[in-house]
């Protein structure tokens, strides 16, 4: 009975008794592989780490059993995760073919899938995709025809990530509304938050924003309120984090990231993955804490050399845009170069970078192309890219152009309604507007800017639109509006330590003691 009671990967607690012995002289079978557990046994102690969250001691623990013959095929599912939890899921594949092995072996066919569909998320975020299709396949084979089963529903969740790496929006959000239902009908929060958080995933991808929205809302909420492993919860982390952090929904970033990292705590999650410590960074350099987000984004490009390279150009656009906040150009060149090397677009920051270098051009079109194409983060970065878009068009007299962007922006409010989007947008039509010579309407438009930059959080976003006011202020005549807008911008400046605000403050400072001393409306 010391063995009995088991907590089995991603099935939850389950009691398993030995098989009666069919004949007295026969002993009830034992799975290949393995012997029976004694108390004090290493198996024992690496079943009892894996309840108590020690993933390090399991770890350990699991080996010792391995060479001892202790394990039986549950338990190279069991180590795997242990090693997923250490941030090691590369040395975790071995055991999960071990496990496809052995359960194919014993017949229990159903059962290999679920390590097979571990195994195609292993490799996929590795960026091998052919080899995650191939052992896609491999559990699609096993499943045979057991479509309403467990292994189905996470096969089909594998098939929607897999269709989504693959530039295939609509099949995906079709294969992840499969995994839903069958999570559903199952009463499993797994299967069932899995499929619901990358149907809303995809649907965000489609332009369905609140749906897309509610649904990774509620995904989350479930699964982090039940019985899942680390590694789900993870996944379910992630994905709201990507899609925040690609739609620009920065304070919903916010809140869930400060409910995850509480739970990672109650699981034995210390230390952070590579890509929670990028979806953090990202965060925090939007809200202005520069240095931290450096060291984050730093550590995070370590981690993710080892179990999700592909991400790799991704954290590199992040550092990209730490070092332009901050004023450090040369650094975030160097930074987008290599983030374009690795794959990546590192848009809108490079336009902007250029913005700043006085190469309009070249970040028009550099904009223009990241439009191009059906890829998930294309269709995810839309409205981040039009938005800058539109304000490079204006800057370079392309005002057809910037016209036809904002009006896109516009006309669908419901598929941008995030206050970043706002906000760019606003920028954007007061460049127009100052091109037009439409000076008040400019004006009003960046106070909506600092109004929506201010609801987010994000300093360095509102100092900037301050500095904008500022100037349009100072050709407008109003002195002493232009005077608070700039000692606003000095505070953030000096409180973040950015190099680039304060130089533009001193800029309009001395272009501010040579306008005439007098204010719109008298004073």
């Amino acid at each position: 009975m010391e063995t009995a009671l088991r907590n089995l990967p991603r099935f939850g607690y389950r009691i398993c008794l030995d098989q009666p012995a069919v004949l007295e002289t026969k002993s009830a079978p034992v799975e290949a592989g393995s012997k029976p557990s004694s108390p004090g046994s290493a198996i024992l102690s690496a079943r009892a780490a894996v309840a108590a969250r020690k993933w390090q001691d399991a770890a350990a623990a699991f080996a010792e059993a391995d060479a001892a013959g202790e394990l039986l095929t549950a338990d190279l599912e069991e180590w795997s995760l242990a090693l997923e939890c250490m941030g090691q899921p590369t040395e975790a594949i071995p055991f999960l073919t071990r496990a496809v092995t052995e359960y194919g072996v014993a017949g229990e066919r159903l059962r290999a899938a679920s390590p097979a569909v571990t195994l195609a998320r292993i490799h996929l975020e590795r960026g091998e995709l052919a080899v995650a299709k191939g052992w896609h396949k491999r559990a699609a084979q096993l499943i045979d025809s057991a479509t309403g089963s467990r292994e189905h529903g996470l096969w089909c969740w594998m098939g929607a990530r897999l269709m989504g790496a693959e530039a295939e929006p609509e099949q995906a959000l079709a294969f992840a509304e499969q995994a839903f239902k069958v999570g559903k009908h199952l009463e499993d929060p797994v299967v069932e938050s899995l499929g619901l958080i990358y149907r809303g995933f995809f649907k965000l991808c489609l332009g369905e924003t609140k749906s897309g929205q509610e649904d990774q809302d509620f995904a989350a909420a479930l699964g982090l309120s039940s019985d899942i492993d680390p590694v789900v919860g993870g996944i379910l982390y992630c994905n709201i984090l990507w899609s925040c952090r690609n739609f620009g929904d920065w304070a919903r970033a916010n809140q869930w990231t400060s409910g995850y990292e509480n739970w990672c705590k109650g699981h034995g999650l210390e230390n952070l993955s590579g890509s929670c410590r990028l979806h953090r960074a990202e965060v925090l350099g939007i809200h202005g804490t520069l240095k931290e987000a450096e060291v984050l984004v730093r550590a995070a490009l370590d981690q993710l050399a080892l179990d999700a390279p592909w991400a790799t150009g991704d954290a590199l656009r992040v550092l990209g845009d730490i070092h332009l906040a901050a004023g450090n150009f040369a650094e975030a060149e160097t930074a987008y170069r290599a983030s374009h090397a690795a794959g990546w677009d590192p848009q809108p920051g490079l336009a902007l970078l250029q913005l700043e270098q006085g190469q309009a051009e070249a970040a028009f079109s550099a904009l223009e192309r990241s439009l191009v194409g059906n890829g998930w983060p294309t269709l995810q970065r839309r409205g981040l890219v039009l938005a800058t878009l539109a304000k490079v068009a204006a800057r370079t007299d392309r005002l057809e152009r910037a016209r036809e962007v904002i009006a896109e922006l516009e006309k669908e409010p419901l598929r941008w309604p995030m206050a970043s989007i706002r906000a760019l947008t606003a920028q954007a039509k007061a460049e127009l507007f100052m091109r037009e010579n439409r000076l008040a309407e400019a004006a009003r438009e960046l106070q909506l800017a600092c109004s929506c930059w201010t609801e987010i959080g994000s300093p360095i976003n509102v100092a900037d639109a301050r500095l904008s006011l500022a100037a349009l202020l100072i050709q407008l005549g109003d002195r002493i509006g232009a005077e608070l807008e700039l000692g606003s911008v000095m505070a953030v400046a000096t409180k973040v330590d950015s190099p680039r605000l304060m130089r533009r403050y001193e800029e309009l400072k001395d272009l501010l003691s040579d306008a005439p001393k007098t204010a719109v409306g008298g004073a």
